[in-house]
């Protein structure tokens, strides 16, 4: 029997955010269209495959061959049209003659399995067409475009479909002929089956529930991963008479305070440092310099602020912070939970995200002579998907 496959990856993909058609999307090394590729290759049911592409994307698919190296399965190239209908005729016209079944395929499902393919194909056979579904787990509502009356049709009753879809290979040309004749608008294959013969086979498969089809951007988030970033950092400032002792923007009371162009709340500025670290983009001396008189006396829980205004431009959010402060004196276990807190809103986390202890150096070095207080940090940063 001569089995053939219509691969669509002629549409656009605006929903997913990409600057490209998400089929060319990689990760790991392989794009979406070649994962796509190679699992129908793996059902080992295809004399061939006609990829549909959109005119503007045939270099691209050259590049990608090249790059990726091009399955031989892939017998034909052909350009798609101006709708989905359109693009699966234009891929149904290229199949060759004889052919007795065909699949039509979303090129933005990669992750099809070959028992899929196998069942659709064996319904299509017995049936005439084999369309994979799965049960509707969702509430579903039905408005109507007239009154706006909401119903609730029974859930038992309705299947959500997705590709591949297989036919009679005659019996689909005829169909879409019917359709291209009549400018009737489907979504699917199997709409315009249904056009024609009424109805269609709904198949039944085993990891229907993983053929998901890439449409948003937080799908391909999942993809791409959570990247995880870690930074350090680590300040010291010499204790002057005179001067506020803040520390995670809460004023201890103290006889000395921390000498510095700000406020030199010594723990957030470690804090900074390690989320800027984590960036990638320097410290503190360069993004808030001593030099710079609008930073004088300021509070460094503003200066956080702004860390924390690039840190989600970039996309990132923390995962949590541990902050360690060294002191001599005076005890600091009456303020350690306001710190938290304080760093914790900051950061736009749970308290338990957002750690501050304190330790002593017993009476050694500069913080153990009570000289100066120093502060070590630690965060993770993450972006991708658990956004």
């Amino acid at each position: 029997m001569s089995v053939w496959c219509v691969l669509l990856a002629a549409g656009r993909g605006v929903r997913s955010g990409l600057a490209v058609n998400k089929v060319f999307f990689r990760w790991e090394g392989r794009s979406v269209l070649s994962r796509c590729i190679d699992a129908l290759a793996a059902a080992d049911a295809y004399e061939g495959i006609v990829l549909v592409l959109a005119p503007e994307d045939l270099p691209r698919y050259r590049a990608l061959a090249e790059a990726e190296g091009e399955n031989p399965l892939v017998k034909r190239v052909v350009t798609g049209g101006a709708t989905r209908r359109e693009s699966g005729f234009n891929g149904l016209r290229a199949v060759p003659k004889g052919t007795e079944l065909v699949s039509v395929h979303d090129a933005a499902r990669p992750f099809v399995s070959a028992e899929i393919v196998r069942a659709t194909l064996a319904d299509a056979a017995n049936y005439g067409s084999g369309v994979i579904s799965t049960p509707v787990v969702d509430t579903i509502k039905r408005i109507d475009p007239v009154t706006g009356r909401v119903t609730t049709p029974d859930r038992g009753e309705l299947r959500a479909v997705q590709t591949p879809q297989s036919f009679n290979y005659e019996m689909l040309m005829e169909a879409h002929m019917r359709a291209q004749e009549e400018n009737f608008p489907a979504t699917d294959d199997a709409m315009v089956f249904e056009h024609v013969y009424g109805s269609v086979h709904l198949s039944e498969g085993p990891g229907a529930e993983r053929n998901v089809k890439l449409t948003n951007p937080q799908d391909f988030d999942v993809l791409r991963g959570a990247e995880t970033r870690v930074g350090s950092g680590y300040d010291a400032h010499r204790l002057k008479e005179g001067r506020r002792l803040v520390l995670c923007g809460v004023e201890v009371p103290h006889g000395r305070g921390l000498d510095g162009h700000s406020d030199a709340d010594v723990a957030v500025h470690a804090l900074m440092d390690a989320l800027l670290g984590a960036l990638g983009e320097g410290d503190i001396g360069h993004w808030f310099p001593d030099s710079d008189e609008r930073y004088r006396g300021i509070s460094s829980m503003l200066l956080l602020e702004r860390v924390m205004a690039r840190v989600r431009e970039r996309g990132f959010r923390v995962c949590n912070a541990d902050v360690t402060i060294v002191a001599q004196r005076p005890k600091l276990a009456p303020y350690i939970d306001q710190m938290r807190k304080n760093i914790a809103a900051a950061l736009g986390v749970e308290t338990d995200c957002a750690n501050v202890k304190a330790t002593t150096t017993e009476r050694m070095g500069f913080e153990g002579e009570e000289i100066g207080i120093s502060a070590q940090a630690v965060a993770l940063l993450q972006r991708g998907n658990g956004r």
